[in-house]
């Protein structure tokens, strides 16, 4: 055998080794999700025990189904992965059913009884919560969906224009869906430490909308800002998921700071002429472990129109879901909604405007 011979014949035992290897290494990543999805949440386990936190005892990981929630006291359901590819939003709907269906069954099953259920994220959050309530009817008045991520992007967007702290931003209203169509409401906002010609002591504020004299930014700017960053499907930084979550899990067991409104998604009992049988985002304030709906407030009311508009996409988006209505019609923005953009009058020293927003799918309507 020549040498020139030889060398071909070893470099194709070499491509064929290499081949075999890379045939190994990709059958290793289709056969095995499942095992690196758990290598994925051992990572996090050891990340959460690298905290050092004085308030952890201890963290764990299931991976069976079975076991799932197993004396839960706290629950905090996010946006999920899924591997069946979904083509339209009625497909994308009825996906979260059979999700849902299995929570709902394991958390009555295997949960403490006195279990608090927090539905996050991004994706259809009062449709998850509402389903989860379906399907876990005994808890059904612990199940809450997450608010202030939304109310916290509104919150910053108007901070920045002030030049001041989120922080000092209170009372801003999230109506409607948390991850949809919307009603962002500045009508209660009030703001705390402001630096003006005009101070007073920490307690001391003044509403938000006698502050910010530029109308058409208000009408434009804050509305396409804040409808870009609560759009469908777009995901909350870490960060802003967890302190959302974390925030309203302390409200819930300590009570929210007195006076102060908070946003939280609920199901709805026909309060504010709120259809019943909804979740939805509504003004509360959490005391004695528990929350109470602001039915007191007031001014804080909602044109037909505009509640219409948010209450027929939660109800479509129940029932396509369940099977009850094949397509998902989309409410259409009325033509009067440009003419109200135009009719607002410029902001006035002596007397400010109330203006409410419309955060939808179709886009953000001010009213006047």
């Amino acid at each position: 055998m020549t040498t020139e011979l030889m060398m071909v014949i070893a470099q194709e035992n070499l491509g064929t080794h290499i081949e075999k290897e890379q045939e190994e290494e990709a059958l290793k990543t289709c056969i095995n999700p499942l095992q690196q999805a758990e290598e994925y949440l051992k990572s996090l386990v050891v990340e959460t025990q690298d905290l050092a936190s004085p308030v952890l005892r201890s963290a764990s990981i299931c991976t069976k189904v079975e076991e799932a929630f197993s004396q839960a006291h706290v629950i905090v359901v996010l946006d999920e992965s899924t591997d069946k590819e979904v083509f339209t939003l009625e497909d994308c709907l009825r996906s979260r059913v059979p999700l849902c269906r299995l929570y709902g069954y394991l958390i009555e099953k295997n949960a403490h009884e006195s279990v608090r259920v927090i539905v996050g994220g991004k994706t259809f959050v009062n449709l998850k919560t509402v389903l989860l309530m379906r399907y876990a009817p005994r808890i059904a008045h612990n199940i809450i969906a997450v608010a202030l991520g939304v109310e916290g992007e509104a919150k910053a967007i108007l901070a920045r224009k002030l030049k001041t702290a989120p922080s000092y931003i209170k009372d801003v209203i999230i109506w409607g869906s948390i991850s949809g169509n919307n009603y962002v409401d500045l009508r209660k906002t009030r703001v705390y430490r402001y630096e003006s010609a005009i101070w007073g002591p920490l307690h001391y504020s003044r509403p938000l909308l006698n502050l910010i004299f530029d109308s058409e930014w208000v009408k434009r700017e804050f509305v396409a800002t804040l409808k870009n960053l609560t759009a469908t499907g777009r995901q909350f930084g870490g960060i802003l998921a967890a302190h959302s979550i974390a925030t309203t899990l302390k409200y819930w067991y300590h009570g929210s700071p007195p006076g102060e409104i908070v946003s939280l998604g609920i199901l709805s009992e026909g309060q504010f002429g709120i259809p019943k049988g909804i979740d939805f985002s509504m003004p509360v304030k959490f005391e004695n472990g528990t929350w109470v709906v602001l039915t007191d407030l007031k001014d804080i009311e909602i044109s037909e129109q505009i509640m219409a508009r948010m209450t027929s996409d939660l109800i479509q988006e129940k029932l396509v879901a369940l099977g009850d209505k094949i397509h998902f019609h989309q409410e259409e923005q009325s033509s009067d909604a440009a003419d109200f953009l135009n009719r607002i009058p410029q902001t006035t020293f002596e007397k400010p405007q109330s203006l409410e927003f419309l955060n939808g799918f179709e886009g953000k309507t001010v009213e006047s």
